[in-house]
C-alpha cells in the first residue's frame, strides 16, 4: 500500500459540515427541550464538542447535555464507560457521535451503554461515513458519504487532539 494521502476535507469544510449537521439535528428535535450529545472518546467527543457549541449559539433556549464514552475497541466484547451517569440520558433524545463510521462496530458498542435505560430517541452523527456496515447501524447526520474500498483508510485530524491543523484524509 502507498504512502500517498489525499485530502477530502479541509479545516474550512469540516467547519460547513459541522455547522449543517448541527441544523439538521435541530430540525430533526425542534421539540425537545433538552439533547444529550454522546461522544465517542476521542475524537469522536472533540466532534460532540464542537457540535455543542455551535448548537448553543444558534438555539440557546435548548440545553444541550454532552456525555464522553470511552470503548475498548480491541475487546470482542462491550467495554465502555462514560465520564457521567448515564442517567442523564433518560427519557431524552441522544445523539451517538464519532469522526468516522466504518464497519460500525464501535457505534453499536456506543449503543450498547444505553440498551437498560428508556431512551425517546437515538440517533447518530459523523463527520465521514465509510458505508462498510458489518453492523445494522446507519448515520442519521453525516457530513460527507464516502464510497472507499476496505483497503484505503480514512483519517480524520482534529487540531484539539492531533495538534494538526483540521483535516481529513484518504490513504
Amino acid at each position: 500500500m502507498s504512502n500517498k494521502r489525499t485530502l477530502i476535507l479541509d479545516k474550512e469544510q469540516i467547519r460547513q459540515k459541522s455547522i449543517r449537521i448541527a441544523y439538521q439535528i435541530l430540525e430533526d428535535n425542534f421539540e425537545e427541550e433538552s439533547i444529550v450529545l454522546v461522544g465517542i472518546a476521542d475524537r469522536g467527543y472533540i466532534f460532540a464538542t464542537r457540535l455543542q457549541k455551535i448548537l448553543q449559539s444558534i438555539a440557546p433556549d435548548k440545553k444541550f447535555e454532552l456525555l464522553k464514552v470511552t470503548i475498548s475497541k480491541t475487546k470482542r466484547s462491550l467495554e465502555a464507560r462514560t465520564d457521567h451517569a448515564i442517567d442523564v440520558a433518560t427519557n431524552k433524545v441522544i445523539i451517538l457521535i464519532d469522526d468516522v463510521l466504518n464497519s460500525g462496530r464501535t457505534l453499536a458498542y456506543g449503543l450498547g451503554m444505553f440498551l437498560d435505560i428508556p431512551l425517546k430517541k437515538m440517533r447518530t452523527a459523523v463527520l465521514i461515513d465509510r458505508s462498510h456496515h458489518q453492523f445494522p447501524l446507519f448515520s442519521d447526520y453525516y457530513g460527507l458519504k464516502l464510497s472507499t474500498i476496505l483497503k484505503e483508510h480514512v483519517e480524520v485530524v482534529l487540531e484539539e487532539f492531533d495538534n494538526e491543523e483540521d483535516a481529513a484524509w484518504l490513504s
